[in-house]
């Protein structure tokens, strides 16, 4: 595989990872105990750290990569194993 092929599979990785990442250790401000802001979703976080999101992101994209490269080169799961199970 051609090491563009492999930043753009990683770049699809830490995009789809984001949406992973966010909801983790979210607290609305209820919860944090702090005055509601008039104007926003009582659902809203109360505090949002983009620094903490990249790096947890990055950490999960960086394992998921992992898994299929390692997948891509001892082939675990193959294009066979699929089309074989949806033929029976």
């Amino acid at each position: 595989m051609r090491w563009t092929s492999m930043l753009a599979i990683y770049v699809l990785f830490w995009a789809f990872s984001v949406f992973l990442v966010l909801p983790w250790g979210v607290r609305t401000s209820a919860e944090a105990g702090a005055e509601h802001v008039p104007g926003t979703a009582e659902s809203a976080p109360h505090e949002f750290s983009l620094k903490k999101v990249a790096i947890r992101t990055t950490i999960v994209a960086t394992i998921l990569f992992a898994l299929f490269i390692a997948n891509y080169k001892f082939g675990w799961v193959h294009p066979g194993m699929v089309v074989g199970a949806v033929e029976r």
